[in-house]
């Protein structure tokens, strides 16, 4: 499997969907009308007489055919191209959006595969990376592909696809062969794939040329146009902790508060905690709290941007004081209050509360 390490670029990109069959649409149940000769009155807004299996008369029916609720479909997608254009890097995209991904499957193994998804839990969303590395398995790809065709299976192609050169230096860069090469050249293992995957690349719902794309481009370009996922949002957690037990190691972002008072000297809130009310006001209320908690959300906006701009799905913002009790998990939580009132999804964590 080839490292895509080398930064790819975007050319064209379309996404029309293949259609699931004829007709993708859920049918409601068919209930049978009052047979020719029947007594039966004929459906009615109100009831002329009482039915004690239905409703007592007066009063409205409830509609006799109820549409079914409509199932999420699931999503099946083929990743496939050239060796180098960025496979990798679009299956690691498409798994932390939450899709199964499958990488160098062989096609007779797709159809188990898909039969295995279900649309109200477990799979939903399949990425399935299948290109020439399956060597003699490849060639089975086109009959599996007209035989979900011919079951109404709906899937999408994605193609990628870079220029010769850009594939030849990204295959220095790792310094591995082609797959496809054997005895020859870089060049000849590339020609050879091209003649491979020609058919892919005509039938394809999207083709992306990743010759002049970044790595992050790249992504965005997988989230946006491929998974329809556009920009994610930061999720954002907020740990306070003590610096007695050492700190987070997944920490992004370190705020030392242990510059405050400490409410462990005070006798009515020494038993209490930085979530109890009266030790919260006493926090915020030291000289200095409220200015630095505020001062900090300010300072962290352009950071946090930084962080989605280089697609980073997440950041870790501690708090610390000495036990993790008090002045921490106050201002923690003030933070936590900060960050959501400008647009960020926020999880709040206490890590050593309840060690002492």
């Amino acid at each position: 499997m080839t490292d895509d390490s080398d930064a790819p670029r975007l050319r064209h990109a379309s996404v029309p969907k293949r259609p699931a069959g004829a007709d993708g649409a859920s049918q409601g149940p068919s209930v049978p009308g009052p047979e020719a000769g029947s007594s039966a009155p004929s459906p009615s807004p109100v009831a002329s007489e009482p039915d004690p299996l239905t409703v007592p008369g007066g009063i409205p029916l409830l509609e006799a055919v109820t549409p079914a609720p409509r199932a999420e479909r699931s999503e099946v997608l083929l990743v496939t191209g050239m060796s180098g254009a960025g496979r990798t890097r679009t299956a690691a995209v498409l798994e932390d959006l939450d899709w199964y991904v499958v990488d160098n499957l062989p096609p007779r193994l797709l159809a188990p595969m898909v039969g295995m998804m279900s649309p109200t839990g477990g799979v939903r969303r399949l990425a399935a990376v299948v290109d020439a590395r399956g060597k003699e398995f490849f060639a089975e790809l086109a009959p599996v592909l007209e035989a979900f065709h011919a079951q109404g299976i709906a899937y999408r192609i994605v193609f990628l696809d870079a220029d010769d050169a850009a594939l030849v230096r990204r295959f220095e860069s790792v310094r591995r062969p082609h797959p496809l090469q054997g005895d020859g050249t870089i060049l000849d293992g590339i020609a050879a794939e091209r003649t491979l995957t020609a058919h892919l690349r005509e039938r394809a719902d999207v083709y992306l040329d990743t010759t002049d794309l970044t790595v992050h481009e790249l992504a965005q370009t997988i989230r946006e146009t491929v998974a329809g996922e556009g920009d994610r949002p930061l999720a954002v957690t907020v740990v306070s902790f003590g610096f007695k037990y050492g700190l987070p190691l997944d920490a992004d972002q370190v705020l030392d508060v242990r510059f405050l008072a400490n409410p462990y000297w005070v006798t009515e809130l020494r038993h209490l905690t930085g979530k109890d009310e009266p030790v919260a006001r006493y926090v915020l209320s030291l000289p200095g709290a409220e200015e630095v908690v505020e001062r900090y959300a300010e300072l962290l906006e352009p950071i946090l941007a930084g962080y989605l701009v280089e697609q980073k799905p997440y950041v870790t913002i501690a708090i610390g004081c000495t036990g993790g009790k008090h002045r921490s998990v106050a201002m923690s939580i003030r933070l936590g209050e900060l960050l959501r009132e400008r647009g960020y999804s926020v999880h709040n964590v206490h890590r050593d509360l309840g060690r002492e």
